[in-house]
């Protein structure tokens, strides 16, 4: 009964300690003040690290942020509106949260992951 419960333990752990992994190319509707658009994220995820690419209104820039949990964010500098902030939650294929747009103001963006 001893060993039962040992590798039950094992497996739920386990479980729990395996999380999503975010590499691949995501879709994101973005709302802002300053009105709506999309952007292209391709993420690449070691461990807790998130690095990658941002294609979108704004040009191209790196991407670089982290995966806690459920919790993720990233972020990356444009020359036109500064410093651009999204802070989501992970819910399977799909992040959902909020945004910062440096100078553009503050919004809302939903992503999905691109099969």
């Amino acid at each position: 009964m001893r060993n039962l419960l040992v590798v039950l333990a094992v497996v739920l752990f386990s479980a729990a300690a395996v999380a999503t992994d975010l590499s691949g190319t995501w879709s994101a509707d973005v709302v802002l003040d300053a009105g709506s658009g999309t952007a292209k994220f391709v993420l690449k995820q070691e461990g807790n690290a998130l690095s990658g690419t941002y294609s979108g209104a704004l040009g191209e820039a790196k991407v670089s942020g982290s995966v806690k949990g459920d919790d993720v964010e990233w972020s990356f500098d444009s020359p036109d509106a500064g410093k651009i902030v999204y802070k989501g939650k992970i819910a399977g294929e799909k992040i959902k949260g909020t945004v910062e747009y440096g100078d553009l103001g503050k919004g809302s963006f939903s992503a999905e992951r691109k099969k």
